[in-house]
């Protein structure tokens, strides 16, 4: 009887016990949210917390950033503390439960602060009912049940090896090495002793460019989940000496000018003293201590552009007056003040390229003006006396795109001048570059030949080669032995063969304007069978193009036997100022009309099968998409909405921060809600205030923490659909932006287009 008391007694407080844990479990799972006080800002912090079978797991927040759902390596929870602890982001957290609180301390890179967190419900951006399971979406995909050569992940994995540089001193090359996560880390490798090291590993957010700030220090730029803030981080070759040096909240930060002859400093834009306005900072790039250079403190009338010469010195800048119209103020190089110079707007306008070293006036610049022409020309130009010297480069067809002078070794002569029609065109200038070229040309024949880096002394060069058809070669080009050395070819696995040519178009609007664009026709194509179509819009609208390249999209839809047609609509950029004027407030209209006029073009050709016809595009692109698809719902079987707008009027509202002073462009541009004809104009053409006119098949994809088209747009065109009982599949990426960046997300992103696509047009 004892011995059953006992064991009756030992079950009781088994099941006690049991139970006193599960209730620690269940006060401690969920979202704890505090606010952890750095030496320079305060900022909000998540940790969440879940409990499967007695193991604790968590990830970690940082909302203001974008951050979201980040994993963390340790999480433990006895006797009422949790620690978690996180070797790849250097961070630790002790907290003890006590009455609903976690009262603790916070350790990051070996400094410790007070962070106190309460219990919340965690929230993420929309509303997170609408996307569609992954179940669904892996359904969708599973409709492509055709076998090819080439998968999804042959056209949209990362390169292995990419992003080549060459050290100043031409003793090392950087690139960036996949590994088995799928992180690009940053490499150096010594061109000697071919030793490499890893300089900066990628963690969970992206590194979105790199580059060599002198021999002794590389600088590299993240943002937060796709949010678009972008810090600066620097980096010893070496690895060591990693640290942010722009940790600032609610920042954005944008390069201005390298100094390359500073070692230690460079000069960079950032709204941190006021979210609406940028200035200029001069920032050690060791230490990341700052120098403010000139101030911009009315959001009114902002300075909107500041132009340095080659020692750091302000000597330009631009003022925004009433949204619309730029004031432009040069230093007189004798008083040493500013003095106005002209007065231009976002169609007419001018801007410094580059100071001219080879004259004695230190007032000559190299001026890109489209004010007394319909395209840009450069030309040089006498700042003090504010005149016209000499036209450099002009073409009657096209826009200048680029140019670029050399470095004082070569006494900053002019090296190229390139335009881009219907393909890029490079214009060499400088014997130097001639000869270059030449060498260069003749090695590669008719493919795209880029330089992207070379060494102070101009021995070595990084070259990258591509077309329609390859995606791109690196190579290290050594003047002094005259020889091409192959570094890495970026998706070694797609045969040319294999691949679709991009064919350049040109066809006469229904009101008699020549458009200009791009059609990729599978093989089928090219042997007579009619295929179906996939109109690609380009985004923008304004100023943005298609153009001539490898373009994986286009060739991923080829493969799988449809063409894709891009077209160059009204305000697309590269054609002058007349042709991009012609697109303002044509927003939904013309630009559709465009688009229209080129599908029946193709259609008249014989390319294509004019009862497959799909349309699919990103941001603008999306919301030609969806207009399209009420415009003219015969033409269409489906769409592809990519983090497309759907309503203006929230496009409009968005409009925060630096943003804030473009507004008026955008009322220029698109549509005035104030204007009562442009009220209903705009109410005509957002899509997701007329999506009860949509019924063909359509597919929704967003980015979550996307800053430019808000995860509410994409949000509303679903409700409204499925509100009149259409099933809208959508897909949502919480860690992803203004398009999906992360190599897993795109992947599935492209399965589930395929998917969608055999579904309707095979």
């Amino acid at each position: 009887m004892k011995n059953y008391i006992k064991k009756i007694k030992y079950i009781t407080s088994t099941i006690a016990l049991m139970g006193t844990l599960l209730l620690q479990a269940q006060e401690i799972t969920g979202t704890w949210t505090g606010e952890l006080k750095l030496e320079d800002m305060t900022l909000e912090m998540n940790f969440n917390v879940e409990e499967v079978n007695g193991v604790y797991s968590s990830t970690f927040d940082v909302p203001i950033q974008g951050a979201m759902g980040i994993p963390i390596e340790k999480t433990e929870f006895n006797n009422l503390t949790l620690t978690i602890e996180s070797e790849e982001y250097d961070l630790k957290y002790i907290g003890e439960l006590s009455e609903s609180q976690l009262k603790g301390t916070y350790t990051e890179s070996g400094k410790d602060y007070v962070f106190n967190l309460i219990k919340t419900v965690k929230t993420l951006p929309g509303d997170t009912s609408l996307p569609s399971s992954d179940e669904e979406l892996r359904g969708i995909a599973a409709l492509e049940t055709s076998s090819f050569k080439y998968t999804v992940e042959d056209f949209f994995e990362k390169p292995k090896l990419s992003t080549f540089r060459i050290s100043p001193n031409g003793n090392y090359i950087s690139f960036r090495r996949k590994d088995e996560n799928g992180k690009n880390n940053v490499i150096v490798k010594n061109l000697k002793t071919n030793e490499e090291i890893t300089a900066i590993y990628e963690k969970e957010d992206l590194v979105r460019a790199y580059f060599w700030k002198g021999n002794d220090r590389l600088i590299y730029l993240q943002d937060k989940g796709g949010n678009e803030n972008y810090h600066l981080f620097g980096a010893n070759p070496d690895g060591s000496n990693n640290v942010e040096l722009t940790p600032y909240d609610k920042t954005m930060v944008e390069l201005e000018n390298v100094l390359q002859d500073d070692p230690n400093h460079m000069v960079v834009t950032m709204n941190k003293d006021n979210e609406e306005l940028f200035e200029p900072f001069k920032i050690n790039i060791n230490t990341g201590e700052l120098e403010k250079l000139f101030e911009n403190t009315d959001p009114k009338t902002p300075i909107s552009d500041y132009i340095f010469d080659n020692d750091g010195v302000l000597r330009a800048y631009s003022k925004l007056k009433e949204g619309k119209y730029f004031e432009n103020f040069f230093k007189n190089s004798e008083t040493k003040e500013f003095e106005f110079r002209n007065k231009t707007d976002f169609d007419n306008n001018d801007l410094i390229l580059a100071f001219d070293y080879t004259t004695k006036n230190p007032d000559d610049v190299y001026l890109v003006s489209n004010v007394e022409s319909d395209k840009y020309e450069i030309y040089k130009y006498d700042m003090k006396t504010n005149k016209k010297l000499e036209t450099v480069f002009k073409n009657d067809t096209y826009e200048i795109d680029n140019m670029v002078i050399s470095s004082k070794n070569r006494n900053y002569e002019v090296d190229f001048y390139s335009y881009e029609g219907a393909k890029k065109t490079l214009v060499p200038v400088s014997k130097f570059y001639k000869k270059i070229y030449k060498r260069l040309a003749k090695e590669f024949g008719d493919k795209e030949i880029s330089i992207l880096s070379y060494d102070k002394n101009e021995t070595k060069f990084i070259v990258h080669i591509s077309s329609d058809k390859l995606r791109g070669i690196y190579y290290l080009y050594d003047l002094e032995k005259n020889t091409v050395e192959e570094l890495a070819n970026m998706l070694p696995h797609l045969d040319e063969k294999d691949l679709a040519e991009m064919k350049p178009i040109s066809f006469t609007s229904r009101d008699g304007k020549t458009l200009h664009g791009y059609i990729t026709l599978p093989k089928a194509a090219l042997n007579g069978e009619q295929v179906p179509l996939i109109l690609n819009p380009h985004g923008g609208p304004f100023g943005v193009r298609n153009s001539w390249t490898f373009n994986n999209e286009a060739q991923l839809f080829a493969s799988r036997g449809y063409a894709t047609l891009q077209i160059n609509y009204r305000g697309s950029g590269g054609y002058g100022k007349a042709f991009q004027i012609s697109g303002h407030k044509q927003i939904g209209r013309s630009m559709i009309e465009d688009l229209e006029d080129g599908v029946n073009f193709v259609i008249k050709n014989v390319w294509v099968d004019k009862d497959k016809v799909a349309v699919y595009g990103a941001s603008y692109g999306g919301l030609a998409t969806l207009q399209s698809l009420i415009k003219t719902p015969d033409m269409y079987i489906c769409g592809v909405d990519y983090v497309g707008v759907s309503n203006l009027f929230s496009l409009l509202e968005n409009f925060s921060g630096v943003r804030k002073s473009y507004i008026q462009w955008y009322k220029d541009r698109f549509y005035d809600p104030e204007v009562s004809e442009e009220h209903k104009i705009m109410t005509e053409v957002s899509p997701a205030l007329n999506a009860d006119k949509i019924s063909q098949p359509l597919l929704v994809i967003q980015g979550a923490n996307d800053p430019r088209v808000k995860i509410e747009q994409a949000d509303q065109i679903v409700q409204n659909m499925r509100a009149r009982g259409i099933h809208v599949p959508y897909m949502v990426k919480y860690d992803e932006g203004h398009g999906f960046a992360h190599e897993a997300n795109r992947i599935e992103l492209y399965e589930t287009i395929l998917g969608f696509f055999a579904q309707h047009l095979k």
